[in-house]
């Protein structure tokens, strides 16, 4: 049985903590690899350069979208491509398990559920909700 009154808060907390990691993995991109370096990067996969860019502000924009609550539904739903291109391109190769040369895809994988429960969960405690000018509190 779900405890209604505990689950909003549930929900706040693992959208908060994606969000997060979303955040932390731009970061990554802009400040430790740059952005030139990851469409480097991206280029060497095979993929356009000019992705590296979009992926950097989907994760931005995403990440904070999960941690405000808006439209947090969409926004995990809309944040599964990014990791499934980290699992094709990267991780997906080097095997399940994170801990192998290159990093397997299980980590990924997870942070996908974690998305997904946040899709069917809904928005949680404390998400704003636009236009409106109040925060759910729950």
């Amino acid at each position: 049985m779900i405890d209604t009154r505990t689950a909003p808060y549930a929900v706040l907390l693992l959208r908060v903590a994606l969000g997060g990691l979303f955040l932390a993995h731009a970061g990554l991109k802009l400040f430790v690899f740059t952005p030139a370096g990851t469409a480097g990067f991206f280029g060497s996969l095979g993929l356009p350069g000019w992705l590296a860019y979009v992926t950097i502000a989907w994760e931005i924009l995403g990440g904070l979208a999960l941690i405000l609550g808006v439209r947090a539904r969409v926004a995990a739903i809309a944040m599964i491509p990014v990791l499934l291109g980290a699992i094709f391109t990267v991780h997906g190769p080097a095997g399940f398990f994170f801990s192998n040369p290159k990093g397997g895809w299980e980590f990924l994988a997870f942070w996908i559920v974690g998305l997904v429960t946040v899709a069917l969960a809904g928005d949680g405690a404390h998400a704003l909700r636009p236009g409106t000018r109040a925060v759910v509190k729950a």
